[in-house]
């Protein structure tokens, strides 16, 4: 996809998220990988609502910020997936309400969303919920860095969930199927929800080839 063509479509799924309340204010930052191997970063500061395409950040393939306006302060959290995941090509991060709610209910664990339904697995795989962190903390990348390239998306406490994905489409696709699990979890808990199976969820990790490590 060209340059261009990549600037608009991230704008576009950025105000779709922010439009439907899946961040808001100026919360929330989006990449993706350009077919030269840099990248566009939404700037600093700036609203999902209205990013302008000829601002984005953009880095060269060596690392460099290369043009646009200064970038996202979580950096260190976006280079961290594409450093560790080889079929990264796009990462999002919210501060979606249900997924920080739910967060604000658990200890760390390396399975923050119950397999309510087929989709949350196909989509995200297991989800790590991280400690807390101070925004912009490079300890996040690190922490995602620990992981070693093992998940897909994680949720820091506190703050809001980050997804990787092989384009920003299936990322932001991804993204809300766990804010939409997290809003199952917190709509079902106490209730005695009925999860799928180990049975269940294996016969999804055979039949889709998905990542799903203890």
């Amino acid at each position: 996809m060209s340059d261009s063509r990549l600037r608009e479509q991230l704008c576009t799924l950025a105000k779709s998220l922010f439009d439907r309340g899946l961040t808001h204010g100026s919360t929330g930052n989006i990449s993706a990988r350009t077919e030269d191997g840099g990248l566009l970063v939404s700037p600093t500061g700036t609203s999902f609502g209205r990013l302008d395409p000829a601002r984005l950040a953009r880095f060269d393939a060596t690392g460099d910020h290369v043009g646009g306006d200064r970038p996202t302060k979580e950096m260190p959290l976006h280079a961290a997936f594409y450093d560790t995941r080889s079929t990264a090509g796009a990462v999002v991060h919210l501060h979606s309400c249900h997924s920080v709610a739910l967060s604000l209910l658990k200890k760390p664990t390396d399975d923050f969303l119950p397999p309510l339904t087929p989709y949350s697995v196909m989509q995200l795989g297991r989800v790590t919920l991280l400690p807390y962190f101070m925004p912009g903390d490079p300890a996040m990348g690190q922490a995602v860095r620990g992981l070693a390239g093992k998940r897909t998306a994680v949720m820091l406490a506190n703050h809001g969930p980050v997804v990787a994905g092989k384009d920003v489409e299936a990322a932001c696709n991804a993204i809300e199927e766990l804010e939409a699990t997290a809003q199952l979890t917190l709509m079902t808990r106490g209730l005695g929800a009925r999860t799928l199976t180990e049975g269940q969820v294996t016969d999804l990790v055979k039949t889709f080839d998905l990542e799903w490590d203890a």
